[in-house]
């Protein structure tokens, strides 16, 4: 048997393997389905830590205003007060850092990065309420979001440099001074 007449069945099969449509779509739904899903869960991913990221901003923002009106009068009733706005996507855990200073009048204000050089989270967090109603009060607190789609390439983490615990450290600030 020549070579020639051996491969003539292989021939036939892989003309009409070429010309067969069934299934194409199946196919090629498999091949751009993985990065479509990826791409999807990448925007949902992002989509969630910017708006946990507002609502920890808001909610700093609206808590740290209770400092002035006295209605914070402990670091608990403080933590409670922004616990109570945040925690629909925030968890109020040990996680989240809750950083209240006073300065005096005229006083350079200075902050320190919870984000070392090596990029690992740091935080110090101390609560200084206003002692007279004067003083320049900055409300920061930070939360460590968990991220889950920075194993499909895409990695908007700040914490954790890349590996499988990576982090998106959400910060909110505000600044308050009387007028």
């Amino acid at each position: 048997m020549s070579s020639s007449a051996a491969s003539a069945p292989v021939r036939n099969a892989l003309r009409r393997f070429h010309r067969n449509q069934r299934g194409s779509s199946a196919v090629e739904f498999a091949l751009v389905a993985p990065m479509f899903l990826a791409l999807l869960f990448a925007i949902i991913e992002t989509a969630l830590v910017f708006f946990a990221g507002q609502v920890l901003e808001t909610g700093v923002q609206d808590t740290g205003r209770r400092l002035y009106t006295s209605q914070a009068t402990s670091q608990t009733d403080f933590r409670q007060a922004l616990c109570d706005r945040v925690s629909l996507i925030v968890p109020c855990s040990s996680s989240l850092c809750v950083d209240v200073r006073s300065y005096p009048p005229g006083a350079p204000i200075s902050l320190s990065n919870p984000i070392d050089e090596s990029g690992k989270y740091t935080p110090d967090c101390v609560y200084q309420p206003p002692t007279t109603l004067d003083q320049t009060v900055v409300v920061r607190a930070f939360y460590p979001w968990p991220l889950l789609v920075t194993g499909l390439g895409y990695n908007i983490a700040n914490i954790g440099g890349g590996s499988s615990t990576s982090q998106k450290l959400l910060a909110a600030t505000a600044a308050f001074r009387p007028q």
